[in-house]
């Protein structure tokens, strides 16, 4: 079998609730959608989700590489040789990772039709099902509270609450919210870099009674010693998300124990054959995983979710980057009940592209 096409185009959609995190306001997203074409009738898709601030990139910039660069490289090759095609693209899309997770992706996608099995059960099958957060923006109190009400009366049984540009009111926001929806709620809490040092410990100690789950990314990602201290004196776990961008940051966490555990997304690291490396190395280092997402349509969080449910120390997923999105044709990528993601039961990433 070879690959005959590679053909991309990108879709923007607008979210109905515009949300705020401590360095911007999501109101849309621009995700770019690939197909990969081959002579035995089998197509794979992917789905790139570029985001400047996370990743460097720009739609333009994923097009460029998915229409220029890619073709080139795939087209009359074998699509089951993945690792070969992942490294061979490097020099080219290293600086492009979510171009990368889009090539990725669809390459996985048609392995799983080849084989006829959907791809978390190639990568390991080790469970069937797993529970997502959703996230409640930066807001006033009373607007958090009623938000997060509502994500629970829609069976959400974990809210991720964002903050970092007051730490006043994030307290205030977080102990309102515990109050709100009682203790068999799971609360996490994501600062997004927001914090300093001292204002990361003033911030567990202030909402201790609220028992948060987990802290996440409460420092600037280019400084990573400063999770170590907070690490070591908070009785609650701290989570590296932007400061995990490559192979190589995930060794430098696991290896000077800054961090007890770390968020993996494929738009950062580049697809599901580098997560499994990254994963790998936090096995190693007995750290706990987040599987999380940028601003994702479904086809990509179905990536995500495969990978989640293949892995036994992905504990957690922060799977929601497509809830709320106008337009995306990939909407009915998962399936969500009562607050936990199940994968389609099709071949593949289970779900082909319009």
């Amino acid at each position: 079998m070879k690959i005959t096409a590679v053909e991309a185009w990108p879709v923007t959609m607008r979210y109905l609730t515009p949300y705020t995190i401590a360095y911007e306001t999501v109101s849309e997203t621009t995700n770019v959608f690939l197909r990969i074409e081959t002579n035995g009738g089998i197509r794979g898709f992917g789905c790139a989700a570029p985001d400047r601030m996370v990743t460097g990139e720009t739609a333009a910039t994923v097009m460029k590489c998915l229409t220029e660069e890619v073709p080139e490289m795939l087209v009359g090759q074998d699509p089951l040789r993945l690792a070969w095609h992942i490294h061979r693209l490097v020099p080219a899309l290293s600086v492009h990772p979510s171009a990368m997770a889009a090539v990725d992706m669809a390459l996985y996608d048609v392995l799983g039709k080849i084989a006829n099995l959907p791809v978390w059960q190639i990568l390991g099958g080790y469970r069937k099902a797993i529970k997502t957060s959703v996230t409640v923006g930066i807001m006033p109190v009373r607007e958090s509270v009623e938000t997060a009400r509502d994500w629970i009366r829609q069976g959400f049984l974990c809210l991720k609450v964002k903050g970092g540009i007051d730490i006043g009111k994030d307290i205030e926001r977080v102990i309102r919210i515990r109050e709100a929806v009682g203790k068999g709620i799971k609360l996490r809490f994501d600062a997004n870099q927001g914090y300093t040092v001292k204002e990361a410990l003033t911030f567990v100690r202030e909402t201790r009674r609220a028992a948060l789950e987990l802290l996440e990314q409460p420092t600037p990602s280019m400084k990573p010693d400063l999770l170590g201290r907070i690490t070591t004196r908070v009785p609650i776990p701290v989570m590296a998300d932007e400061s995990l961008m490559s192979l190589r940051d995930a060794f430098r966490l696991a290896r000077q124990q800054l961090v007890d555990m770390v968020n993996i997304k494929l738009m950062k690291v580049g697809g599901i054959l580098e997560a499994l490396q990254i994963d790998a190395v936090a096995r190693s280092a007995n750290l706990e995983v987040m599987i999380g997402c940028m601003d994702e349509a479904g086809y990509a969080i179905a990536a995500g979710l495969h990978f989640a449910l293949s892995r036994s120390n992905v504990a957690y997923a922060d799977l929601d980057g497509h809830l709320g999105l106008e337009n995306d044709p990939t909407h009915n990528a998962v399936i969500i009940r009562k607050g936990i993601l199940y994968p389609q039961e099709r071949p593949g990433l289970g779900f082909d592209i319009p």
